[in-house]
């Protein structure tokens, strides 16, 4: 405490980010970092654009990077927002869009950022329950249910339970609210969910936000963006540029395009991670474990009998590390990034042996 904070700054409880410990021989599974890295195009663009030019300002409107994310899903560029991570591109939607008289509306269960930000900018909200299977209940986000809410946001898939909407099911909510903003975050959608994005064209009250942090293998170059009708993208623009006129840097923007532009790359380590973690699961189950069905590069799991606190604790003795939440109903599960497949061999390995002690 510092008797020269602003006021709001001691009433925050600010978001505790994966660990990143430097272990040596560390199977690192916490964090949802893809397990293989970026396209060999984007260290060559990155490379490539190390010259003379970092001595000036990048685009402000990073227009190179907008046209690539328009073109890789369907888009306008003036139908897209970029930040500084989703997380970046979250916190000016949360400023931008979400704070109005009625509250803000998202699960119970969740990403722990949109709380944090709920606090940071004064936004009143409410949470609905996950249902017993920890699916996101449709009807909650319809008005004849609760009523009207200011605005609206979830995950999808949604995170940390990895359980995934259809695109009609999110439609319903869209159509069902035509007054009110409903933001999806797909930071995790191409790993087996449907993105609808393609709903933009029809509904001039949707934004729906992504990362190139997981599925093209960027967490390290810090690029999201946000996708919605060009109104949207303007009061995103206008708090954007109230902040931070330039959140993308060079070496990021060139990543980024290269990243997008290498399909082949990206359909190919996306299908790896699918993969595995088809085999992840079925490994889980085999030694006893609950697992939700996961869209995501990641599954939720826990273990009738076994505390999830202890489990990770004997992993991380192990030099392998999960998520572990300490929180009401989610508290016995952990969250597994899933990794290569010789990082799946090892979690499996180390789970039999703990759980055979």
């Amino acid at each position: 405490m510092s008797r020269f904070w602003s006021p709001v700054v001691g009433t925050l409880s600010p978001y505790v980010p994966g660990e990143q410990p430097k272990l040596q021989n560390l199977v690192k599974l916490n964090t949802n970092e893809h397990p293989y890295g970026p396209s060999p195009k984007v260290l060559d663009a990155i490379r490539a654009a190390c010259d003379d030019t970092l001595k000036l300002y990048p685009d402000p409107s990073s227009d190179r990077l907008r046209q690539a994310i328009a073109s890789a899903v369907g888009a306008q560029p003036a139908q897209v927002f970029v930040g500084n991570g989703s997380d970046e591109v979250l916190a000016h939607v949360f400023l931008a869009l979400l704070k109005h008289e009625l509250p803000l509306r998202f699960p119970d269960i969740t990403y722990s950022f949109y709380p944090v930000y709920c606090g940071l900018y004064g936004i009143e909200h409410q949470t609905m329950p996950l249902t017993a299977d920890f699916r996101i209940d449709v009807e909650d986000y319809l008005p004849q249910r609760h009523g009207q809410a200011g605005a609206i946001i979830f995950p999808n898939p949604n995170a940390p339970t990895g359980r995934a909407l259809s695109a009609a099911e999110i439609e319903r909510v869209v159509a069902g609210n035509p007054d009110t903003v409903v933001v999806v975050d797909e930071a995790y959608v191409d790993f087996g969910a449907e993105s609808v994005i393609p709903l933009v064209a029809r509904y001039d009250n949707l934004l729906v936000v992504q990362t190139l942090s997981k599925s093209r293998s960027l967490a390290g170059l810090r690029v999201g963006f946000a996708v919605g009708s060009a109104a949207l993208i303007d009061g995103l623009e206008r708090v954007k540029n109230s902040f931070n006129s330039y959140p993308i840097d060079r070496l990021a923007s060139v990543g980024a395009v290269a990243a997008l532009e290498d399909t082949e790359y990206f359909e190919k380590t996306r299908q790896a991670v699918i993969d595995t973690r088809s085999r992840m699961t079925a490994g889980l189950a085999s030694l006893g474990f609950e697992v939700l069905p996961s869209s995501a590069n990641f599954v939720f799991a826990r273990h009738p009998s076994k505390d999830a606190a202890g489990l990770a604790a004997a992993l991380r003795e192990r030099s392998i590390i999960v998520r572990h939440f300490r929180h009401a109903r989610i508290d016995q599960f952990l969250r597994i990034t899933v990794g290569t497949e010789g990082q799946c061999d090892q979690l499996l390995g180390a789970l039999a042996e703990v759980l055979q002690a």
